[in-house]
């Protein structure tokens, strides 16, 4: 990949009511768009019943987007964390530093509103490039 090139992750099908792609890469960076936990109930897949597996499950989807774009949990220098309850705070942060004992990366907290029942979800940057361990090279 050049400096110039931009990657895309997750590009949306033509007519989807999602008009973005999970995650670029470009720079030596990696930008993943806001996600919440999946949810697909059909197929027995729920976000979870609490705030903190809410969190969980979202990071475990970043996570996943992450590793496909090359990068990894641990690579993230910018959180976003869109929460729609401001008393669901507490009990996401208490999840959420679980997913980085290595340090926690810059952050900030909005609150949001999609038409959604999502109660958490995350966006974040992260540097490009995972090394064979599965940790920052």
């Amino acid at each position: 990949m050049t400096d110039d090139q931009i990657d895309f992750f997750g590009q949306p099908s033509a007519g989807s009511p999602r008009p973005f792609s999970e995650a670029t890469r470009g720079g030596g960076l990696v930008f993943v768009s806001g996600h919440s936990a999946p949810h697909d109930p059909e197929r027995g897949i729920r976000r979870g019943d609490t705030p903190a597996e809410e969190v969980r499950n979202a990071l475990a989807k970043v996570s996943a987007i992450l590793a496909e774009a090359g990068s990894s949990l641990d690579r993230v220098v910018q959180m976003t964390m869109l929460i729609t309850d401001p008393a669901d705070y507490a009990a996401c942060n208490a999840e959420y530093v679980k997913h980085f004992p290595g340090g926690l990366p810059a952050r900030h907290t909005a609150r949001f509103g999609v038409p959604t029942e999502a109660r958490v979800a995350f966006a974040c940057i992260a540097l490009a490039g995972v090394t064979d361990e599965g940790h920052g090279s």
